[in-house]
């Protein structure tokens, strides 16, 4: 016996209705997880899949395209680095040309040329700087050289178009100097290993570390009071008859790039006017 279809219609929709609450109450949740998880399961492994053929597939690309972009960049930061050292090494000689000036300004009584440091000594015997001025430039043997700090040395060699500069290190050096604030007298020497030491100080003169070495202006080969450097320690014995000291120079030799010649100087060679030893 056939059900009427009104009863058929509301008992489905009670069906409906009561599946429908079941699952807003969260009482289907299993039943769907068994049911949709190969499904899932399948969809899961197939998206997997896609995405790694896809990526093996675009890989030589993004490859290529990333290799493409480093090298870009690479190339990129190595410029700004060029501009970045030219950049510095300008700053570093307007910096080195305002301190010349102003050491310049500071001695007005002097004239000056301006030259480059272009080469160093090669000899560990030797201590000396080349410069790009020479006779062309009225350069002559026996100018001073100074830098913004203080005497680097003189000129001992010239040509045409470029110069040696004994350095004030160097193992032939002797320059009278004065020791301040005592006025204490003595003879500077360089070395073979570039320390400077002062010679021939008397035993009575009161100098400690830290004062102040210049140049006397005795011996006719340097003006006087160019600072030279500071004493760094004294050696005194009561059984010789002089003290000596060693002396830091303030000129960073290793560092020098531009210095200045005194060339309204001119050296006296004192040595025909000493009279000779008499023999008994």
């Amino acid at each position: 016996m056939n059900l009427p279809r009104t009863f058929q219609t509301a008992a489905l929709a009670i069906l409906i209705i009561s599946i429908l609450l079941l699952a807003l109450g969260g009482y289907l949740a299993p039943i769907s997880r068994i049911a949709f998880s190969p499904f899932i399961t399948a969809q899961t492994w197939l998206a997997s899949r896609y995405l790694a053929i896809r990526d093996f597939m675009t890989a030589p690309r993004d490859v290529a395209r990333l290799s493409q972009l480093n090298e870009q960049l690479e190339a990129e930061v190595s410029g700004l680095q060029a501009q970045i050292i030219e950049l510095q090494q300008e700053n570093s000689e307007l910096e080195v040309l305002s301190a010349l000036l102003d050491f310049a300004r500071t001695h007005a009584e002097n004239e000056y040329i301006t030259a480059a440091v272009i080469g160093r000594d090669i000899s560990p015997f030797l201590h000396y700087v080349i410069i790009n001025r020479g006779s062309d430039d009225d350069l002559r043997r026996g100018m001073p050289v100074v830098s913004s700090q203080g005497l680097v040395g003189r000129v001992a060699a010239v040509t045409a178009d470029g110069a040696r500069v004994q350095l004030i290190t160097d193992p032939d050096t002797a320059i009278n100097v004065r020791i301040q604030p005592s006025g204490a007298e003595g003879l500077l020497q360089g070395s073979i290993t570039g320390d400077i030491t002062i010679e021939a100080i008397p035993q009575n003169a009161k100098i400690q570390t830290g004062d102040l070495v210049l140049t006397s202006g005795l011996g006719g080969n340097y003006p006087p009071d160019m600072l030279i450097g500071q004493i760094s320690g004294v050696r005194q014995r009561p059984v010789e008859l002089f003290q000596t000291a060693s002396v830091e120079p303030v000129v960073d030799f290793s560092e020098l790039e531009i210095v200045l010649v005194i060339v309204n100087f001119k050296p006296v060679n004192i040595a025909p006017l000493i009279p000779a030893a008499e023999t008994p």
